[in-house]
């Protein structure tokens, strides 16, 4: 059934009964509509031994990756992310110096993107360290974005690079695997940063305001691009074409993925974690895109029938499967 299959079983006959839940089960945030303003709320849980190996990530930057996670999910809905509440399981085996680390990490992200921390719960656990923070937002109503307004012939846009974060997480169990004294991490900083700290990309939403642009459709690529672009597709009822020669991908990235006998076009595909913002835009605003820095047009929304596909290089066409990060499958 897989996570999202799950989640629609279980949430499929909800229906709010509050006149403030404006959007519930089914994007990247929740909606609730207090005023002048629309208030935006995610959820996201970190289990050790499932989403983080404490054998090669520091306390510190799970803390600040787990805040900068959430604030992604609120600037995926056009939103400023406000406030945090986070809330812990520990298990004996950590220290008040390890806390105090993870901690530190939350505030520095805190600090970088103007959130205050407002509250929590910690409980004892018996299995290892779960993280769960919960991030509240705001957005005019006029401004939010959802999955579902993809229109025909809109084009389709992502910002940074894709497969980096997978590499990086490669790079970090060759090195567990091999059992180093020393890990050979040179000249792979860049891959471990996208793993380790990844950055939100409010600077994207800040580019495209400038220049006057709002996307139709948008989500964050946390479990792969195939995956984010196949459900803007399904809530849309369209269909897509992306190109691979189009696709961003970083040389670091691509050089340790041929050194691994690995695909590097699979990667930026499935690869997850990269926390970029994918967006469709009106083909209207193709020129107010292009001096948006680190923005890339990778393909064009198509009529349902067509399906969803990638072009390969040598004008092959290839079905999107959704191949990314499972929850239950992983």
């Amino acid at each position: 059934m897989g996570e999202f299959g799950l989640i629609k079983h279980l949430t499929k006959d909800l229906k709010p009964v509050q006149p403030s839940t404006k959007k519930g089960v089914g994007d990247d945030c929740a909606v609730m509509d207090f005023g002048t303003k629309k208030v935006l709320m995610t959820t996201d849980m970190l289990l050790e031994g499932i989403h983080f190996n404490l054998e090669y990530v520091p306390l510190k930057h799970l803390g600040y990756k787990a805040a900068v996670v959430n604030f992604s999910d609120i600037y995926a809905m056009n939103g400023t992310p406000t406030q945090i509440t986070v809330s812990l399981g520990i298990s004996k085996r950590f220290s008040l110096e390890d806390i105090e680390a993870l901690y530190s990490g939350i505030r520095l992200a805190c600090e970088r993107y103007g959130v205050d921390l407002v509250g929590g719960d910690t409980c004892a656990s018996m299995t290892g360290l779960a993280i769960s923070i919960t991030c509240l937002g705001t957005a005019n109503a006029k401004d939010i974005v959802y999955r579902n307004g993809a229109k025909l012939n809109d084009l389709i846009c992502v910002s940074g690079n894709l497969g980096t974060a997978y590499m990086g997480l490669q790079l970090l169990e060759r090195e567990r695997l091999a059992n180093a004294e020393q890990p050979d991490f040179a000249g792979k900083e860049y891959l471990l940063e996208r793993q380790l700290k990844p950055e939100a990309r409010r600077d994207i939403l800040e580019g495209l305001h400038k220049a006057g642009v709002k996307p139709t459709a948008m989500m964050d690529v946390s479990d792969g691009l195939s995956s984010e672009l196949l459900h803007i597709c399904s809530q849309s009822g369209v269909g897509c074409c992306i190109y691979e020669d189009k696709l961003p991908i970083d040389f670091e990235a691509a050089a340790l993925a041929e050194e691994m006998n690995l695909n590097i076009v699979t990667c930026a595909l499935n690869g997850g974690e990269d926390y970029e913002l994918l967006f469709t835009c009106s083909l209207d605003d193709y020129e107010k895109l292009i001096p948006v820095e680190d923005l890339y047009i990778i393909g064009h929304i198509t009529k349902p029938e067509y399906g969803c596909n990638l072009i390969g290089r040598n004008g092959e066409e290839l079905p999107l499967k959704a191949q990314g990060w499972n929850a239950f499958g992983n």
